[in-house]
């Protein structure tokens, strides 16, 4: 099989499990983060100066670009005989596919509070350290990986630039998902031998493998709850008693 269809299990089985495509920023994680808050950077601008109408054609854009790059990748994967219960959209990052979906349709402000408050520090930490470093630069993999996360970035992005005011009496109800879909997750994951919301394993990403070199690989989740906390406060403390109507 070529290298550019590998999924982390082929490309470790070939070359070890602890081989790195290319390293924590190095020049091609550099560039990747280059071409994302440059796509970022031009879509907003674009965004902004565009009317309602206009506005949601985009904003419906980058949902339909998110749904085909998921399902270019189950595609990829049934296809090459390497799919597996840990492809199906079920990673925190990959249900905001669908909670940037049902916003589209029906514009509610605790969807978008829910994207600004998760979706937002996800796909960011996720691409300034990414878990899919174990495969080649230019495969597959990779490539979605990047394109995706910089899509989930992008649409709550363009709902702050497009009016939409952040409130932290929102906040409870983000919670409520959080820990209401992380429940049922915790349980599929023992079904099928998956890591989905990173529950059952630390070494997914650079980020909990970092928790587990502090707490233990028991109590690594443990590191989460102050990450949260602080990462939230620095996205919320600019709104602080802002109260103003979403305009969209």
């Amino acid at each position: 099989m070529s290298e550019f269809w590998m999924s982390y299990d082929r490309i470790a089985q070939r070359y070890g499990p602890g081989y790195q495509g290319y390293p924590l920023f190095g020049a091609v994680h550099w560039a990747e983060l280059a071409v994302t808050a440059g796509v970022v950077l031009l879509v907003t601008q674009w965004y902004c100066r565009s009317g309602a109408a206009s506005r949601r054609r985009i904003r419906a854009g980058v949902v339909a670009l998110m749904l085909l790059d998921e399902a270019a990748l189950l595609a990829a994967m049934a296809l090459t005989g390497q799919w597996d219960w840990s492809y199906l959209p079920l990673h925190l990052c990959s249900i905001h596919i669908f909670v940037c979906l049902a916003d589209l349709l029906w514009d509610r402000d605790g969807i978008k509070e829910e994207l600004y408050a998760l979706c937002i520090p996800g796909a960011a930490i996720a691409l300034l350290c990414p878990g899919w470093l174990g495969t080649k630069a230019w495969s597959f993999i990779n490539l979605h990986s990047v394109s995706l996360h910089a899509l989930l970035l992008l649409y709550p992005v363009l709902l702050v630039a497009g009016g939409f005011r952040p409130r932290v009496q929102r906040l409870p109800g983000v919670l409520v998902f959080l820990s209401g879909s992380a429940l049922p997750i915790y349980f599929l994951n023992k079904v099928w031998g998956t890591n989905f919301y990173f529950l059952n394993g630390p070494y997914s990403s650079p980020v909990t493998a970092l928790f587990t070199q502090w707490f233990g690989e028991q109590r690594y989740i443990l590191g989460f709850l102050p990450a949260v906390a602080l990462v939230l406060a620095g996205m919320y403390l600019p709104w602080g008693g802002k109260d103003r109507r979403t305009q969209r």
